[in-house]
């Protein structure tokens, strides 16, 4: 159990550095319904994490069992596969990063997160975790360790609950933060969220080259 949480790590950091759910988070945190619609994105979020990784774990138990020399390829297929599409998603990110002096441009919809309802904030925060391309990327991989490791019902169901905590605790840490003492957090909330919206395509880029490299050289071990 202890390998397959190791190989799972660098993924859970993936999804929990990924700036766009911090960012909405940090801005229902400083909306008029802070309280609200913050729990329900920080719901929303945890529960499209678990369900990706679950639904992933199911299906990599079908894949064939490792032979004799240990080699897995099918395992690694998908493993390349994965680090391939990281690496593509990485390229993106970077030739859509904001030149100096221009004000990069965000998402739409959270011009619209003042208005937003706990169902609204819910759905958004499973959607961004569960849909997500980057984050579906990710969990796939995940499920894909978990689910080749040999694991019992028990372990498997432990570690993605440590994959789920390391995911989640970006958003979740600072919504349970702001709910203890929001008048000390609110400077800060909105001092990161100004960084990372600069600092976003940067961010994603490098992480999502990192993860995919590590994908693609787990892939060519399992041949």
């Amino acid at each position: 159990m202890g390998a397959a949480i190791g190989e799972i790590l660098p993924l859970a950091l993936g999804v929990a550095i990924s700036p766009i759910p911090i960012i909405a988070a940090i801005l229902m945190l400083l909306s008029p319904r802070a309280r609200v619609t913050s729990v329900g994105f920080l719901l929303g979020w945890v529960l499209g994490i678990v369900v990706a990784v679950t639904v992933f774990t199911l299906l990599s138990s079908i894949l064939p069992e490792q032979g004799s020399d240990a080699s897995n390829p099918a395992q690694g297929t998908i493993q390349l596969i994965l680090g391939a599409l990281l690496l593509l998603l990485a390229v993106g990110q970077w030739r859509k990063r904001p030149r100096r002096g221009v004000e990069p441009a965000m998402p739409k919809w959270m011009q619209a997160i003042d208005k937003m309802t706990f169902p609204v904030a819910f759905g958004l925060g499973f959607v961004l975790s569960a849909v997500n391309p980057k984050n579906l990327l990710m969990g796939a991989g995940a499920g894909v360790d978990i689910g080749s490791a040999g694991l019992a019902v028990g372990e498997i169901v432990l570690v993605i609950a440590v994959f789920t905590v390391i995911a989640a605790s970006t958003v979740l840490v600072p919504v349970v933060g702001y709910l203890v003492a929001a008048s000390k957090l609110r400077d800060p909330l909105d001092a990161l969220r100004g960084w990372l919206e600069k600092e976003n395509a940067v961010i994603m880029a490098v992480l999502l080259l990192v993860i995919g490299v590590s994908l693609i050289g787990k892939g060519i071990a399992g041949f």
